[in-house]
């Protein structure tokens, strides 16, 4: 999948970004979907500049030029800064330049293992997988439960999945789960109170890690 690592040519099943005249869309890459009465129609991707039948994206390259039918744009290999600015917002999220900040002081390098609290739209998260993959994993945490499931379906329509597990939980009534008891190089807290959830965060943190809230 496209956020797991740069390539070359657009996949079905790929999430591309197409760009328009300054704004973007995310679209996932897929040649029919179910239309309003349950039936599997032509993916077309309506924009300002006309219709873009999804199909024709196969197999072009990243970076192209794409006719619409009343104008054209560029399909872009999406990041965590673009997917920050073209995701569906469940809550108010985190951008690029906090969470640079973010990501320096934590001290994340690949292979770490990072808990979050609480997941929301996703923002932070796609960013702290990038960094932590190929041998890290990110554990995410959210009190909403439907939140908690839209953004595991992202992971894995994203091809992520396998670096980030996310839970519904409520961190600062259960804490965290036994699973990351310890193991932790670092925790950041994004909740209401977060210096209710300090307690849980020394639990989950090895000796030797950072916290941040």
């Amino acid at each position: 999948m496209s956020f797991k690592g740069y390539k070359e040519k657009i996949e079905d099943g790929d999430v591309v970004i197409l760009y328009l005249s300054n704004n973007l869309h995310a679209i996932e890459v897929c040649t029919e979907i179910k239309n309003k009465k349950g039936e599997m129609v032509e993916n077309v991707y309506q924009t300002t500049f006309g219709a873009l039948k999804v199909k024709n994206l196969i197999g072009i390259e990243y970076g192209s030029r794409v006719e619409l039918s009343k104008g054209w744009g560029h399909v872009i290999q999406p990041t965590p800064e673009l997917w920050s600015l073209t995701l569906p917002h469940r809550t108010q999220i985190i951008y690029t330049p906090d969470i640079s900040m973010i990501l320096l002081q934590l001290d994340l390098v690949p292979g770490s293992i990072v808990v979050e609290a609480g997941t929301g739209s996703g923002s932070l998260t796609h960013a702290l997988i990038r960094r932590v993959k190929p041998n890290g994993h990110v554990y995410t945490f959210d009190f909403h439960d439907h939140r908690a499931k839209l953004a595991k379906e992202e992971f894995e329509s994203h091809g992520i999945a396998e670096y980030v597990t996310a839970q519904h939980r409520d961190v600062l009534e259960k804490g965290f789960s036994e699973q990351v008891t310890g193991r932790a190089d670092a925790v950041f807290l994004d909740l209401p109170k977060p210096w209710d959830g300090v307690p849980h965060a020394v639990d989950a943190i090895k000796a030797q890690g950072t916290f941040h809230f």
